[in-house]
């Protein structure tokens, strides 16, 4: 998800999240809408696939809707990266890397590493069902974090506008 930036310091912004400029792309921006959207579905598919993930994992059933859940928060991930990139680019001239998104980005490629580590297990029926949910779970750890990282970002931006208005009113 990628709704906010972090300050800059000796970019002659001030220490803003983001310049003028790049507020005006990002308001601007239908992929701000689709990341607005995408991430709370993928956070709901993340609850429901960690608990089928842990219910497996628990008593040894429901392995199926376990792993149709993985690998439904799967695609959602990559939805969120691919469109996450392109909005990178709109709003920030890179599709990834770009400075204020730079450790959210490196963070979300462990988090694609390990969610593809899991695909690759199921679909090449490498280790054991065990071993698999946890790779998954490795994943989700990551995700959550990553997902915090975004999280305080944009919390950042919010706080950057109010205060933006508070100057201008």
């Amino acid at each position: 998800m990628h709704t906010a930036t972090h300050s800059r310091s000796g970019d002659g912004t001030g220490g803003a999240l983001y310049t003028p400029e790049e507020r005006r792309r990002r308001d601007n921006s239908p992929w701000t809408i689709v990341q607005g959207v995408l991430a709370p579905i993928q956070f709901l598919i993340f609850l429901c696939s960690l608990a089928l993930v842990l219910r497996y994992l628990a008593t040894g059933t429901g392995e199926w809707a376990a792993d149709i859940s993985i690998v439904a928060k799967t695609a959602a991930l990559y939805a969120i990266m691919v469109t996450g990139s392109i909005w990178e680019k709109v709003v920030f001239g890179r599709w990834l890397f770009a400075r204020p998104f730079f450790w959210e980005d490196v963070f979300s490629m462990l988090v694609l590493a390990l969610h593809t580590a899991y695909l690759v297990m199921l679909l090449g029926a490498f280790g054991t069902v065990e071993q698999r949910m946890m790779v998954a779970l490795a994943a989700y750890a990551a995700y959550v974090i990553n997902a915090g990282q975004f999280l305080l970002k944009l919390r950042a931006a919010r706080l950057q506008t109010a205060q933006t208005m508070a100057a201008a009113g």
